[in-house]
């Protein structure tokens, strides 16, 4: 059957709205990163609902509606909490945080939405990691994700040393962060277990590659980051339950 000219033109408007409720997708970059700074998407204003929770020097949240200057700043006391860091919830399967910066989109419209990444190269080709946009990095290039994950480097800024008493680059390398496991068993207790993550079930993966599509924020990602955000290009309502353990895997 053949449609008219008329009525592919009426029918138009519903196969954009079909195609943009999709969301953002494509291939893109991970890398790294841990300064333990007042992530971006804690400001107000940064999101369209909410902003993400942040916390002081003893990691405890803050009840500022996001208005505390950043422990990067002189005189700043806003930090990332701890409790931000990536857990695994299944052997395939795990949850975490990232900065992100996606080709032809803005803070506005990437803070606290969340995407699932599939790794596609190295230890852990085919797994997948749904994670909350909670920071945008100013050196991030297009599709890429930098992976909140402890002792995975400072980048360019450190609020680590006056948070946590870190050395003056952060634990390890500035860029890239510890290169082992045991390098783990000194940090402090709240940072442990996200650090630990990298080694297991990470797999010690070295910047992998992605596929990424946006998908709603799972309840129990949100229900730690304070942050949702109202329907935009999908429908962003919090999926599953508020709470899912970690998974460790059998010895």
């Amino acid at each position: 059957m053949r449609l008219s000219v008329s009525t592919l033109v009426a029918l138009l408007p519903f196969y954009l709205e079909l195609v943009s409720a999709q969301g953002p997708s494509g291939s893109g970059k991970t890398t790294r990163y841990w300064d333990c700074c007042k992530p971006s998407c804690g400001w107000p204003k940064k999101s369209n609902n909410g902003q993400v929770q942040t916390c002081s020097k003893n990691d405890q949240p803050l009840n500022d509606q996001g208005n505390t200057r950043s422990g990067c700043d002189s005189g700043g006391s806003a930090y990332m909490c701890s409790g931000q860091g990536p857990w695994a919830v299944n052997e395939t399967l795990a949850y975490g945080w990232a900065a992100v910066n996606l080709a032809g989109s803005n803070e506005a419209q990437w803070c606290c939405a969340c995407y699932e990444l599939t790794f596609t190269s190295g230890p852990i080709s085919g797994k997948k990691m749904i994670v909350q946009a909670t920071n945008t990095g100013g050196d991030l290039g297009n599709n890429h994700f930098d992976l909140a994950i402890p002792g995975g480097g400072v980048g360019i800024f450190n609020a680590c040393t006056s948070q946590y008493g870190a050395p003056s680059n952060g634990w390890g390398e500035r860029y890239g962060g510890i290169r082992s496991r045991s390098e783990c068993d000194s940090f402090p207790a709240a940072l442990k277990a996200g650090c630990y993550w990298r080694f297991d079930w990470f797999k010690g993966a070295d910047n992998p590659s992605v596929t990424f599509k946006q998908v709603a924020c799972p309840a129990a990602i949100t229900a730690k980051s304070g942050c949702t955000r109202n329907r935009d290009v999908i429908d962003q309502t919090p999926t599953g339950p508020r709470e899912v353990p970690t998974w460790t895997p059998t010895p």
